[in-house]
């Protein structure tokens, strides 16, 4: 698995090899040394040490035995594997369908009690209909190549709309282009479309729209759902992307206050959409 472009995941792989290191070290070990009672090459030993390479089990393992530290072995996994669900390669997340991905996005939605979420390229899962997610799912399906299970995954996925009406609270801010952007039949997207119409007068729900033109402290970024203000996902085109760290959960609270600057809310969202129905129908 390649390092993660998010700082979190690789200070925390970084952990996980100071760690390793002080176990070396306790051990009166040198790298060669290590890597000679692991069987593997020198190289190896470095790249684990320097966060480069993540060990997989068998390395953690093989790693404590050599420095005579079983009993670390366990907890260490346990911290590997935590680390290894910040980057979240969709392929692999996907690998046996999308149902159960779709679960693990409601189990974060349903323990926040606020839930601000911003996109720029499709309509957040909470707010899909049952057309625009099949056309949605059937897509990345078909891109990734990964197994068809898209009539459970949206099953689960709208199963989550739920939550606009059960006391949790949700923020949501659309770049225009989101509107605009036809996901299955003309119908879906205009199915879509009456949707948000539909729960705009929701008091658990806030819609702000990023209109073409406006000005902009922050410029267009890739979706991102910040679940209270304790962890934020994001949906890069290979992978998910979980920030558990502080400063950074504080950059992406601090570019959704500035990106809802740019938003119109109310009847000017509403005029949007419906502009964007009626350029549906021309």
């Amino acid at each position: 698995m390649p390092v993660s472009p998010s700082s979190s995941a690789q200070a925390a792989r970084q952990a996980v090899a100071v760690r390793l290191r002080e176990l070396m070290r306790d051990a009166g070990l040198k790298g060669q040394e290590l890597a000679t009672r692991c069987g593997w090459h020198p190289s190896k030993t470095s790249r684990i040490l320097n966060a480069t390479t993540p060990p997989s089990e068998t390395d953690i393992r093989a790693w404590c035995t050599a420095c005579g530290a079983e009993d670390q072995a366990r907890d260490l996994i346990a911290t590997a594997r935590a680390v290894d669900g910040m980057y979240r390669e969709w392929r692999r997340v996907h690998r046996d369908g999308m149902r159960k991905a779709q679960r693990d996005w409601n189990t974060w939605h349903e323990e926040a009690g606020l839930c601000r979420i911003y996109v720029s390229n499709v309509v957040p899962g909470v707010l899909q209909t049952p057309g625009y997610a099949a056309a949605l799912l059937a897509s990345i399906t078909r891109f990734q190549g990964t197994p068809d299970d898209v009539t459970d995954a949206v099953a689960a996925r709208v199963a989550r709309s739920r939550l606009l009406y059960d006391g949790h609270r949700f923020a949501f801010l659309l770049e225009e282009t989101v509107l605009r952007h036809r996901l299955g039949s003309a119908q879906a997207m205009a199915d879509q479309l009456r949707h948000l119409l539909a729960v705009m007068p929701l008091a658990s729900v806030s819609l702000g729209i990023i209109p073409f033109g406006a000005e902009r402290t922050v410029w267009p970024l890739e979706a991102f759902y910040a679940f209270d203000d304790h962890h934020v996902g994001v949906e890069s085109l290979t992978a998910e992307i979980n920030v558990i760290q502080p400063r950074e959960i504080a950059d992406y609270l601090h570019a959704f206050a500035e990106l809802s600057r740019s938003a119109v809310y109310g009847e000017a969202a509403r005029t949007l959409i419906t502009d964007a129905l009626a350029a549906l129908d021309a």
